[in-house]
């Protein structure tokens, strides 16, 4: 029943079927899902800790990065299951055709850029209590 319920969780917000999607088509790092769905690097981690209890997808750190791809290894079969209906069932849709094309476009881009772009950005956005400007250490990436 948890199986069940972690999974169904999982499939019930469209920013994780979008990213579980994207990972249908091979592995990627955080910086590629978070330009794609367009969500804070923060937001696109926890979907993806919640698609990762369902055991839906699977992680490796690579130094400061994290690579997602669906998973493959000891999965129950519910989830399994979970991965080949999406998949069938949203291989049409609209939003996922587009993201498919974005996907395209970003895996052209050099990760390392991206990421040190996205890292720029969340800088930016960092509140400051001091009034001087946070450090880039102060990334969430």
């Amino acid at each position: 029943m948890i199986e069940f319920l972690s999974v169904t969780k999982a499939l019930s917000d469209e920013s994780r079927a979008r990213l579980l999607m994207a990972l249908a088509g091979g592995e990627l790092c955080v910086c590629q899902l978070v330009e794609l769905v367009g969500l804070a690097p923060s937001t696109v981690s926890k979907h993806m800790l919640i698609l990762k209890q369902a055991r839906l997808v699977e992680g490796r750190k690579c130094g400061r990065w994290i690579f997602y791809r669906l998973a493959k290894r000891n999965v129950p079969q519910i989830s399994l299951s979970a991965q080949k209906w999406i998949g069938k069932s949203l291989r049409d849709d609209p939003t996922i055709l587009r993201d498919r094309s974005r996907r395209a476009k970003i895996l052209e881009l050099d990760a390392e850029e991206l990421c040190r772009k996205q890292s720029r950005r969340t800088v930016r956005k960092l509140p400051s209590t001091t009034g001087e400007r946070p450090r880039q250490s102060d990334s969430l990436n």
